[in-house]
Order: C-alpha cells, then structure tokens, then sequence
C-alpha cells in the first residue's frame, strides 16, 4: 500500500465541495455523487487516496442519510433489516453500542422551547425531551 497524503485528501474533498455548484446539485445525494465524481477524476490522487476520500465522503453521506432519514435503502447482511448507512448497518450499531447512535428528536417530542443564546452560524435554544432520556438501551 502506498503512502496516504491526509492533507491532500482533505485538500480534494474540500476542492469537489467547492466545486458543487447547489443550482444543479440541489440535494445532498447529487452533491456527494458530485463529489464523489470529482475526487476520482482528480489525477494528484493516487488510487489508495481516492479510496480514502471516497471513504471520509461516505462516511459524511451516511451521517446525512441518518439525520435527514432519506435515501436508498440497503439490506443488512447480518440482521436483513433496510438501512440508509452504506458503511455501516444503524441498526446492528444500535445493538451493538447504541452511545455512538445519533438519533433525531422530533420537533412534536419536545416542549417548553426557550430561545437562550446566539452561538456561531445558529441560535441556541433549550428545551424538555417529552420522553425523557434513556438510562439503559432496550434492543428489543
């Protein structure tokens, strides 16, 4: 195996995000192919580099699947359940170790919404979990 250059990895992956135009790629699935095409056409990467970008690229794409619960549905070899991530399957990870899982807290989950702060690019707000957190992980 040859030599991984991380920095031009992460060079390249940040060159094909700034690339992307939104107009065209107006959803984050034609966004990482986008991405995923312009990281292989890139001639300073050698193969093993590519597959590490390509890589970190998934790795991004299924975080994205998760959050937004959208995307291509694949069947887990393992628990023959449809899962969105492509590297991973959500739910053997749920068994597995559920403290790694992020899970979505629907907005009509949630009451008493406060607005506390400005923070960087958002505003901060708190809030009640109507069902509460989770001491022990039920898997059934």
């Amino acid at each position: 195996m040859s030599v991984i250059r991380e920095d031009l990895i992460y060079t390249t992956l940040n060159k094909a995000r700034a690339l992307t135009d939104h107009n065209i790629y107006n959803d984050f699935h034609k966004q990482t192919e986008f991405c995923k095409q312009t990281i292989l056409a890139d001639e300073s990467l050698t193969k093993d580099e590519k597959s590490e970008a390509i890589r970190i690229l998934t790795a991004t794409y299924d975080r994205g699947k998760l959050v937004y619960n959208e995307g291509i549905r694949g069947v887990c070899e393992i628990c023959n359940q449809k899962c969105l991530a492509t590297l991973y399957c959500e739910y053997c990870m749920k068994t597995l170790d559920p403290n790694v899982i992020v899970e979505w807290i629907p907005y009509n989950n949630l009451k008493s919404i406060k607005y506390l702060t400005k923070g960087g690019y958002s505003e901060i707000y708190t809030t009640e979990w109507v069902d509460g957190g989770y001491d022990e992980w039920d898997s059934n």
